[in-house]
């Protein structure tokens, strides 16, 4: 594959569906080879195979759960072992369980705080160190308006997403000088199917669309950083 990620090695987590799988395809469409992960390793692997046979690139897929530091060393090891470096960590898996603070349950804020935001410092704890061995790379976490917007029920998950544009803040201030790029890209509604729906809402963000703020991300010329994108809806319903 030619394209502008040649000879770039990439990760994206949660890539099974959604948004995350449509990061993997845009990446692997610019040549980049990628490795994917998501909670079942059937689905890994069926999914990384599609995305080989569509874009011609260089896919590998596994199980993870990013909940389990142990495991997440263990993912990284395979990505050594199929590709033998690192250049871009795309930090998408998450999950949204939600519910007024009063009927939150022990178990329901641990899972999301566990996923969205210490999953995230996880896998950067593995990745940065492959990065300074690159002499560089990039960072991005797919985030939500979420991480600055609260609403009624997502205590929890606002509380995680809150959390992780700070953790991308500060890791962006602790790692510039080691030409690593952190980016935090912060969705609204996206057409996926995060959150329940009987129908398509043609109104919402296209998780495609996420994917070409992910590639416009890395486009920019290493000098410059994209530290925060904010994406909304144009038209959401009145």
């Amino acid at each position: 594959m030619n394209g502008f990620l040649s000879n770039k090695i990439a990760v994206v987590t949660g890539a099974t569906k959604g948004i995350g799988r449509s990061i993997a395809e845009s990446l692997a469409r610019e040549g980049a080879s990628v490795a994917i992960c998501g909670r079942s390793q059937t689905s890994a692997e069926t999914v990384a195979k599609e995305i080989a046979a569509a874009t011609g690139g260089a896919v590998e897929g596994t199980a993870l759960d990013v909940r389990d530091p142990i495991a997440v060393t263990k993912f990284f090891n395979f990505v050594d072992d199929k590709f033998g470096a690192l250049d871009i960590l795309v930090n998408n898996a998450g999950i949204g369980i939600f519910s007024p603070v009063a009927d939150l349950t022990y178990e329901a804020w641990k899972e999301t705080l566990d996923t969205n935001l210490s999953g995230v410092f996880y896998c950067c704890k593995e990745g940065i160190p492959r990065l300074q061995r690159r002499g560089g790379g990039s960072i991005i976490n797919i985030s939500s308006l979420a991480g600055r917007n609260p609403f009624n029920g997502g205590a929890a998950y606002n509380a995680s997403k809150f959390g992780l544009n700070g953790f991308s803040e500060a890791m962006m201030l602790d790692h510039r000088n080691d030409k690593i790029r952190v980016t935090y890209v912060m969705p609204g509604s996206v057409d996926t199917g995060f959150s329940p729906r009987s129908a398509p809402a043609n109104w919402k963000i296209a998780a495609q669309d996420v994917a070409d703020v992910v590639i416009a991300v890395l486009r920019m010329p290493e000098r410059t950083t994209i530290s925060r994108v904010e994406m909304r809806p144009s038209i959401p319903p009145k």
